[in-house]
């Protein structure tokens, strides 16, 4: 849903002054400046609706213009030597450590996010940044030789990696730094510039991203930030000057913009359904250990969050038992306490969903082994037993925390209900059986797989994405500057 992911029709007039707001007043960023358009929104945050900031949005006559300035300024990012570019990458990293403890508290403010989970974003968002640095210098192309065939003696093909042209990047909420980074880290590693719209429940952190990139000393025209409603920023979409579409956000959005995009390639990052095996030579303890940590961090918020965990029946009330205490002990309240664990969802409207499948689950014979209360857009971690797997909780993407668990007593059965799902981005897999890791990896439609530990595991440098209703391309930082360059060939005949 566009509000889980967007939540743009939710946001609300700017009613208070921005000097009463912590973190005050943000303009548009657009060729190195900061651009007041009278177009004001407030960026409340999920916990207690306080107001954070006050954030201009861009109209069309901003996006038209981001758009002029990203061709201009491709001109001058594209002819930039590498050494440069893995400069500015590598300050634009120390300048996010240098303020870590000041974007982990807005990340908190805005997006509801425990001020420690924040802080590990923050640490993720310096790494992504710092890896771009060092994968700028590894884009190689290769040598090809052509004398494959009588008569095309002495000729050789050299294949290169060229900046694509301006990229468009829409980001989600749920890691309004880092998934924002990790579009435009390969971007600016590619030598390309990019125009970016943060979802409007969380820019400010996409905002504060610019302060540092500009000071790093990238292009002023290289890097935008558009707050926008979703009919001014079409452009962004459909104008073929834009050369790539970078999309994270639920399915229904992002299979929607892919038929808007015309011919401009398109990577999406989509939604997920994730399912954890735990077969019966599994260490219990440290399996429960993961999924208490995969299906809750964040609240859930997460499309690879662990929603789905089918046990062997000989271990399973082994995993339960293990599994119930680490959920209970879980710290529900105030992101900014540094004792809590799961924070606010990102706005009522999603707690009251959850709250309608959790009573749908119930009513269906399904089984609350702890959790299903909410306050507010407080919603303490749940786990359901007895589920049909045609309930909502099972079937659809929850994006919270809720997580449901069934037995198995065929592996080879288990591994097919994991893949039953319409979304295919990543699985957990847990067990010292070769033949059934081997078996899950062909046989579960997935970007990922993850043996001996939960979907929720990822490092910012590996291939990350999924197939089915999960997406289309991939991130990481090497694999999206592949996605944000294009091949040229240059062939020579050397005569004689």
């Amino acid at each position: 849903m566009e509000s889980k992911r967007l939540r743009g029709s939710q946001t609300r007039s700017a009613t208070k002054d921005a000097k009463k707001t912590e973190m005050g007043e943000f303009g548009v960023l657009l060729d190195g400046k900061w651009i007041k358009t009278g177009d004001a929104i407030g960026v409340h945050s999920p916990y207690d609706d306080t107001q954070v900031a006050v954030v201009h949005r861009a109209g069309p006559e901003q996006i038209e213009q981001a758009i002029q300035v990203a061709t201009a300024a491709f001109q001058t990012t594209r002819k930039l030597p590498v050494w440069k570019r893995a400069d500015v990458l590598s300050k634009v990293s120390q300048g996010i450590a240098a303020r870590a403890e000041e974007l982990a508290r807005t990340i908190a403010l805005e997006a509801g996010k425990p001020i420690r989970t924040a802080r590990l974003e923050v640490d993720r968002a310096t790494f992504t940044f710092q890896v771009a640095a060092e994968e700028s210098k590894r884009i190689y192309g290769e040598i090809v030789p052509l004398d494959w065939l009588p008569g095309s003696e002495n000729r050789v093909a050299h294949v290169h990696h060229v900046p694509l042209g301006p990229i468009a990047g829409i980001s989600p909420f749920n890691f309004p730094l880092n998934l924002v980074a990790h579009k435009v880290a390969p971007a600016m590693a590619a030598g390309n510039p990019i125009i970016l719209r943060p979802a409007s429940a969380t820019p400010l952190s996409a905002l504060k991203l610019g302060e540092i990139i500009l000071e790093a000393g990238w292009p002023e025209g290289g890097y935008a930030v558009v707050p926008s409603a979703t009919k001014d920023a079409a452009p962004l979409v459909e104008d073929p000057r834009i050369k790539l579409l970078t999309f994270t956000g639920s399915p229904a959005v992002g299979w929607a913009l892919k038929g808007k995009a015309g011919m401009k390639r398109v990577t999406l990052e989509l939604g997920g359904n994730a399912g954890v095996i735990v077969h019966d030579d599994a260490d219990i303890d440290y399996a429960a250990e993961r999924v208490a940590w995969g299906g809750f961090s964040y609240a859930g918020q997460s499309c690879i969050s662990v929603q789905r965990v089918y046990v062997a029946q000989s271990v399973y009330e082994d995993f339960a038992e293990a599994l119930m205490p680490r959920v209970k002990a879980l710290v529900v309240g105030d992101p900014l306490d540094e004792k809590t664990d799961v924070g606010p969802m990102i706005d009522a409207g999603a707690a009251e969903r959850l709250d309608e499948w959790v009573q749908e689950a119930k009513a269906g014979g399904g089984e609350v082994l702890a959790g299903g209360e909410r306050k507010g857009t407080l919603f303490h971690p749940t786990v359901l037993a007895s589920i049909d797997e045609n309930m909502s909780v099972s079937c659809q993407e929850a994006f919270g925390p809720i997580l449901g668990l069934y037995q198995y007593a065929d592996v080879h059965q288990a591994i097919r209900a994991v893949d039953a799902s319409e979304f295919g981005l990543q699985a957990g897999l847990f067990t010292r059986d070769m033949g059934i890791i081997h078996e899950a990896f062909q046989e579960i439609e997935v970007g990922g797989l993850m043996v001996n530990d939960v979907s929720t595991f990822r490092m910012d440098h590996m291939p990350y994405g999924g197939v089915k209703q999960s997406g289309l391309g991939r991130e990481g930082i090497r694999y999206a500057i592949e996605e944000m360059s294009e091949l040229k060939l240059l062939t020579f005949n050397h005569r004689t």
